[in-house]
């Protein structure tokens, strides 16, 4: 995925969080959520010569769609992900859990 731009949407960081501490798993498990939404995109997106960005979304990590990808040809917008105050607090306080 070498030169493609990869983010999250809120959502979905929230959603890997949830299901982190649903899983009461630390950093590896992080890790596996991660790569578990991102496993069809991993192996799609090498393929794809026009691929600049994707999107993990919510329903990525819940296993209900695919990430989104977007390509030279397509000039849909995305945000680029800021944490924002709460989400940095929200972080905060399921590290100390």
């Amino acid at each position: 995925m070498d030169g493609v731009k990869l983010e999250f949407e809120d959502e979905a960081l929230r959603k890997i969080a949830e299901l982190a501490i649903q899983k009461k798993t630390g950093a590896r498990g992080l890790r596996s959520i991660i790569e578990s939404a991102m496993q069809k995109v991993m192996f799609d997106v090498p393929d794809m010569a026009s691929a600049k960005k994707v999107v993990v979304t919510a329903d990525c990590v819940e296993g209900k769609a695919d990430a989104l990808v977007y390509g030279a040809r397509n000039k849909k917008a995305c945000e680029s992900y800021r944490v924002s105050a709460e989400d940095k607090a929200y972080l905060r306080s399921l590290r100390k859990k």
